[in-house]
């Protein structure tokens, strides 16, 4: 009796939409530490294909307008700085605390379970921009906070960044502020982007369509540039300009401008011709350039490139001589505005406000790369009755300049001789901040 033939066993190529979902959780672990939530499977063994002539699904608009929630909070530019930033997002209450173990020397700088888990119930967050340049840690933080979203979602609240210039620049091929660190980190990625499209092509041979290769038709090479830094460069480029996997993912859908409640949120400031041209005509323009449909070597819309651009602008961030008259005017074309909280220009006398709290300025230069501000952030309660900055305790300053601990310290207490100790809130006054002392 002849032997029975051995069960068969499905080649790869039979998977298609499982191999590739495989292949995309194998390179976001392997890139960020992170993994993310899949699809659930669907009962049916395989799903019908797509018919040829089937459209592909819409594109996500970016986000322009959303009511008051019941607790608005806001952080500034954090520039490749993961353990600044996950301190940042801790002292706002959206993780939970640091480990407090004794053994346990300093709070965790990496990603992880917990840091990816939202613990803000209905807090919308708003993150002004500049996620990239500077550290290196730029992907990572992507990867963060587009987790972090994910969870706030299924908990009731919201994560929303906006673009900085540096986004902008690094999807127009500027990388005059990437560090070294910065293209190991995107070199490395590189390496498992590629994995990740080989295990795709091997055992994804039905996927419609097939996944583009974003090196084709970048330079292998870069005059003027050393050569250990041409795989960084080459990988940079291929994962953030227009249409690139990492600006596709991680940037399109963020808005340029956002207005929640009667606050409006940009990197650098609006002007009238801002308004009058349309916030969420904006948003969608700029959207529409980073997802490529203007090809890959499109400009960047001009209202986000040049000195008085809605990325660049410094009038009413840059020092206490702010033209009030005609921040007032701007807010006065957008209904129901009353401040503009911006980014972009470092602070350093930490949060602040001026024009009677109608600018409100949230850079404290967090990262390492440039400032090593001590992590503040701004919340608004009460539909914007409340506005209240909440600082780093003394107690913890030394985490962040461990040679210069007493130094540190002192300037968590003492910045112009204002008292900023724990929750302290901003009362409105048109050149500075008074605050008083509130438990946190």
């Amino acid at each position: 009796m002849a032997a029975a033939p051995p069960p068969s066993v499905p080649a790869c190529g039979d998977l298609p939409a499982a191999v590739s979902a495989f292949a995309d959780a194998f390179v976001d672990f392997s890139v960020s530490g992170i993994f993310f939530p899949t699809p659930t499977a669907s009962p049916s063994p395989s799903p019908p294909p797509a018919s040829p002539s089937s459209p592909p699904p819409s594109p996500t608009t970016p986000t322009t307008f959303l009511p008051s929630p019941s607790r608005l909070v806001a952080i500034g530019d954090l520039h490749g700085d993961l353990p600044k930033s996950l301190s940042a997002l801790r002292l706002a209450g959206l993780v939970p605390p640091a480990s407090t173990a004794p053994d346990s020397p300093s709070p965790s700088a990496s990603a992880s379970a917990s840091t990816t888990s939202w613990a803000a119930g209905p807090t919308l967050a708003v993150q002004l921009g500049d996620i990239l340049d500077r550290g290196g840690d730029e992907l990572r933080l992507l990867y963060l906070l587009r987790r972090l979203a994910l969870s706030a979602e299924s908990r009731g609240g919201a994560l929303l960044p906006i673009l900085g210039n540096h986004e902008v620049m690094n999807v127009s091929g500027d990388f005059r502020f990437a560090t070294p660190q910065g293209f190991q980190e995107f070199s490395a990625w590189a390496g498992w982007y590629r994995a990740g499209l080989a295990i795709k092509r091997r055992c994804g041979g039905h996927l419609d369509p097939q996944p583009r290769n974003p090196f084709l038709g970048v330079p292998k090479s870069f005059p003027g540039v050393k050569p250990e830094f041409w795989d960084g460069m080459r990988s940079r480029l291929a994962a953030l300009r227009p249409d690139g996997p990492i600006a596709r993912r991680f940037l399109a859908d963020l808005p340029t401008v956002l207005v929640v409640g009667d606050s409006v949120f940009v990197h650098g400031g609006l002007l009238e011709a801002n308004v009058e041209y349309g916030l969420e005509r904006i948003n969608a323009e700029v959207s529409e350039w980073i997802r490529g449909e203007g090809g890959d070597n499109a400009r960047a819309p001009e209202y986000v490139r040049g000195r008085d651009a809605v990325v660049w602008l410094r009038r009413f961030s840059d020092g206490f001589d702010c033209d009030c008259q005609r921040l007032e005017g701007v807010l006065g074309m957008i209904p129901g505005a009353k401040r503009m909280v911006m980014g972009h220009t470092i602070q350093t006398v930490g949060i602040n406000a001026v024009c009677g709290a109608q600018a409100v300025r949230v850079d404290v230069g967090l990262s390492r790369g440039c400032g090593n501000g001590l992590p503040e952030v701004l919340e608004i309660n009460g539909g914007g009755a409340d506005v209240r900055v909440i600082t780093t305790p003394p107690s913890e300053a030394w985490m962040y300049r461990k040679q210069e601990a007493e130094k540190a310290a002192a300037a968590v207490k003492e910045k112009k001789g204002e008292v900023k100790d724990g929750l302290a809130l901003l009362v409105r006054e048109s050149h500075g901040l008074k605050e008083v002392e509130a438990k946190a």
